[in-house]
């Protein structure tokens, strides 16, 4: 009797071997099926990042700044592709083993329905970052305006901007709230002036008086290294009561054109002086073309 439960039992422990080697053999071919297409995956993304690097360092006015960029978008890319790959590499290794998936995969799906009706706001921030990045709309270190509010960008990610105004305020605006979105430094920054002068005074002499006060600037190695050209003079800009303005723009390096700006009024203020040019006692109390309070950094 006991002969003949073994010669019952061996071939049934022989087709549980079978099986068994059979459903390991898929599982070993599946892992190195993944694996190796995860290597090719990355050496095409490594030749993709190189030639957009290559493309963007061209036209890039900051040396680095696309390159850093870059190498972010394609770090979250791999990211994403090595979780897709292997989230099928474990569904098919389970159905090997004789795990139904169907009942799985229906479930994730609920799951990521319903996930996505609850992170809707989420999955926009992060897909309005992802273009803001790419687009290099905005980088840490500029001076912007988001939705009215300005300050210093001090941190970007896929979910949110962070600025630092004037009086170290932090404001957090999430990537998919952004609706206006303005650059003060993008490649280079500009100091625009409005000066009101006397209706008596001869508005040739006092452009000349504006232009020699920048060209001592200019000439001088410690502002000339971030001024990018000598003056730009608009000319004879409007009229207000009791007074002539007068506007010009100062383009510097990202950043500076604070601190241009406040030399070159303190300059101007002493040529006027010395020349006798006269300025109305309200644009003398005002800020001759500051911009807004919440804009500027130190």
């Amino acid at each position: 009797m006991f002969a003949n439960s073994m010669e019952r039992f061996w071939p049934k422990l022989i087709d549980v071997g079978v099986d068994f080697a059979k459903a390991s053999l898929h599982i070993v071919v599946i892992v190195i099926a993944a694996y190796i297409g995860l290597r090719l995956l990355r050496l095409g993304l490594n030749r993709l990042e190189t030639l957009l690097i290559r493309a963007a360092t061209a036209a890039e006015v900051i040396p680095g700044s696309a390159t850093k960029r870059i190498r972010t978008l394609m770090s979250v890319l791999w990211t994403i592709v090595v979780g897709l790959v292997w989230f099928v590499a474990v569904l098919t290794t389970l159905g090997q083993i004789g795990v139904n998936i169907t009942p799985l995969l229906a479930g994730a799906g609920i799951v990521g329905l319903a996930i996505g009706f609850g992170a809707q706001n989420l999955v926009k921030d992060l897909v309005s970052g992802f273009f803001l990045i790419l687009e290099n709309q905005v980088r840490v270190g500029d001076v912007a305006i988001i939705n009215g509010t300005g300050g210093l960008v001090e941190a970007i990610s896929f979910r949110t901007v962070v600025l630092r105004d004037e009086a170290a305020v932090v404001h957090v605006f999430p990537n998919g709230g952004i609706t206006t979105l303005s650059n003060m430094t993008k490649d280079w920054s500009a100091y625009v002036i409005s000066v009101n002068v006397a209706y008596k005074e001869d508005p040739d002499r006092v452009v000349d008086v504006m232009r020699r006060a920048a060209e001592e600037m200019y000439t001088e190695p410690k502002y000339r290294s971030v001024m990018l050209e000598p003056i730009e003079i608009f000319g004879v800009d409007g009229f207000t009561d009791g007074s002539v303005t007068i506007k010009a723009r100062l383009k510097t390096q990202p950043l500076e054109q604070f601190a241009i700006g406040r030399e070159y009024r303190r300059r101007l203020k002493k040529a006027f002086d010395a020349e006798g040019i006269e300025m109305p006692a309200s644009q003398r109390a005002g800020r001759m073309g500051e911009l807004p309070q919440a804009v500027k950094v130190p």
